[in-house]
């Protein structure tokens, strides 16, 4: 499960369904767009197809790096390795059960996973928000605290049930801000806000929001494998929230477009047409597609210049012009929380489908690459390619090194068919 969140014209070819274009599409590559920086431990960045070295890259993937979404999300492993540990010592005492015991899905994946006597299974999903962001824009806090959490369910092909929140608070107004955002959101999204915790004398505001949802057949960070293909999804009908790193389609939408949208990923699951995705939060789209790799235990390359993305009038990225202000553009998208954003890993048979679903909600879907064997996230922009990260040299949100275990799917057809098989096998490798 998630532990951290800080709330977030193409042509059409065979592999890129969009509902409009997207500006700055290069035209040898139709389709997404996306970005890597040089690889965890290199000292140069790669070179493909050109004599001169990569100017793009390497700044805009250490940038990455080093930035907070990364950060945060690479605390989750600290954590799931206190959970792992059930061998007694002096200072934590006896054994205790291992914590996922009960569970169908390992720790790391958007929910927990419970599976139901009756068919289907539970989930569970929580957000806890960054102090700063819940006292700067309070109410916008609170319907971003239930949206993640919504987000999180139907990444995992689930539906959600019910909301319920923790909050801290200092002054009234704050609070009432917080409540106001908070019941916005449910209201928007048809859920229901059940019950919580309050304290209104905390020295500080901070937030935590838990939902829970049902799914018949699910969507794992488990699941991914090697010859899929990286489908990116993303509602670009919104704007950027101020100057934040939030690129807001939900709060002005249609509360029945805003549902309807939301149903679409459980349905994909229950179509056989998707069993392996994450939905993109704070560490951005590689940051997600990289918890996504390490989890399933394969690697990726990935075409940034493919990626959905708003056209530059509209503070889209221009992926290929030279200067400090293209730069901050291309990694404040790359940095993006999005409303609605998933990245799924689809069997080459079913892409052109989910996409054509996506297309006939309005929603940019993007064929921005390939999952591989290996350990790496391999980016290319134009003729530079670099590795963002290898997972054979440091974990992300897993802990230690990962091993590649992937299997081809090159010919299979069906999502559903292998999703028991690769979720057992991840849950093998990566037990919390």
């Amino acid at each position: 499960m998630s532990r951290n969140h800080d709330p977030e014209f193409v042509r059409p070819d065979s592999r890129s369904v969009r509902p409009e274009p997207v500006e700055g599409q290069d035209n040898a590559r139709p389709g997404l767009r996306q970005a890597q920086p040089e690889r965890v431990g290199s000292d140069q960045p790669e070179r493909v197809g050109s004599d001169q070295p990569a100017r793009l890259l390497p700044p805009l993937l250490t940038a990455l790096r080093a930035g907070r979404g990364f950060a945060h999300k690479r605390d989750i492993a600290r954590v799931m390795q206190s959970l792992d540990d059930d061998a007694p010592n002096a200072a934590s005492g006896p054994a205790v059960t291992p914590t996922a015991a009960p569970t169908t899905i390992p720790n790391g994946d958007d929910c927990a996973v419970l599976p139901l006597p009756g068919g289907g299974h539970q989930l569970l999903a929580i957000e806890g928000l960054m102090p700063d962001f819940v006292q700067q824009q309070p109410w916008f806090a609170g319907y971003s605290a239930v949206m993640v959490n919504l987000s999180d369910v139907a990444a995992m092909g689930g539906r959600p049930t019910a909301v319920v929140d923790a909050l801290w608070s200092t002054d009234e107004a704050t609070t009432a801000e917080l409540l106001r955002g908070m019941r916005a959101a449910c209201a928007q999204y048809g859920v229901p806000l059940v019950g919580g915790h309050t304290n209104l004398r905390s020295a500080g505001a901070q937030l935590a929001v838990a939902v829970l949802g049902r799914a018949e057949r699910l969507i794992s960070s488990f699941a991914a494998r090697t010859d899929d293909r990286l489908l990116v999804a993303t509602d670009l009908r919104g704007a950027w929230q101020g100057d934040a790193p939030f690129w807001n389609a939900s709060t002005d939408a249609p509360a029945a477009r805003l549902q309807a949208d939301l149903t679409l990923l459980p349905q994909l699951a229950e179509a056989g047409l998707v069993d392996a995705g994450k939905d993109i939060s704070m560490a951005g789209v590689l940051g997600t597609l990289l918890m996504l790799l390490e989890c399933s235990g394969c690697g990726a390359r990935v075409e940034l210049a493919r990626l959905p993305c708003p056209p530059r009038t509209h503070g889209g990225p221009d992926w290929h012009a030279d200067s400090n202000a293209a730069h901050a553009a291309r990694l404040r998208w790359l940095s993006a929380f999005p409303s609605f954003g998933f990245v799924l890993a689809v069997r080459p048979a079913l892409a052109a489908q989910v996409q054509a679903r996506f297309a006939e909600h309005g929603i940019a879907c993007a064929d921005v690459g390939e999952v591989q064997a290996g350990t790496r996230l391999d980016v290319a922009l134009g003729a530079e390619q670099a590795c963002l990260w290898d997972l054979a040299e440091s974990g992300f949100i897993l802990g230690g090194p990962v091993t590649s275990t992937s299997t081809s799917t090159s010919t299979s057809t069906s999502a559903s068919a292998s999703a028991a098989a690769s979720t057992k096998s991840g849950k093998e490798r990566h037990h919390a």
